[in-house]
């Protein structure tokens, strides 16, 4: 029988550098995103989130936060939308214009200005990411993303960068999650949609 690797060093050392990510980080653009996302659900607008493959999936799982887990059974939540959640649009849009335009076409189709894009991204240099920015800012949306690595060329086209300066994917696809349910939980617990 083969002898199993010891773990423990293993599992710590991760959560030490997750840690460590979580305690270096200024907060601000996180703050500056609640209070985009509050505005955006107080005056009915839309927010769109997008990412790849393991960003993807967090992208789906936060629209639904935001869709229903802020306001739960106590009212209605925000019009959230994953960009990545419709197969049927990703193949079509891919086969039929490229797959650098996914995103950015379902912008430019269903986004108003004042809407607001969240991009989620390792190395924010994906060049469907960056159409999607692009994109978004031509229709005068507000632009943030979540990035990881040193940001790459998201970090300077978006409003607000939420950097972690953390070389591993799948801590930053962590990152993501966690930035994300600190919303949500934000906004639970702030409704201001309803204090007008």
């Amino acid at each position: 029988m083969n002898q199993i690797p010891a773990t423990d060093g293993f599992f710590s050392a991760y959560a030490e550098r997750l840690g460590g990510a979580l305690h270096a980080m200024d907060w601000s653009a996180v703050g500056l995103l609640a209070a985009a996302l509050t505005e955006c659900w107080r005056n009915d607008r839309q927010v769109f989130l997008c990412g790849n493959g393991g960003s993807a999936g967090n992208a789906v799982h936060l629209a639904t936060d935001f869709l229903y887990g802020i306001g739960k059974e106590r009212f209605p939540g925000m019009r959230a939308h994953a960009l990545s959640a419709n197969t049927a649009i990703l193949t079509c849009l891919g086969n039929d214009l490229g797959y650098e335009h996914i995103f950015s076409r379902q912008l430019e189709t269903m986004a108003n200005p004042g809407d607001l894009l969240i991009a989620f991204s390792g190395s924010g240099n994906s060049a469907n990411i960056l159409a999607a920015i692009e994109a978004a800012k031509n229709r005068q949306m507000r632009t943030f993303a979540v990035l990881g690595y040193d940001g790459g060329k998201a970090k300077a086209m978006v409003d607000v960068p939420i950097h972690f300066a953390i070389d591993d994917m799948q801590m930053a696809e962590d990152l993501q999650l966690i930035v994300g349910h600190m919303l949500m939980q934000w906004l639970y617990a702030h409704p201001a949609v309803f204090c007008h």
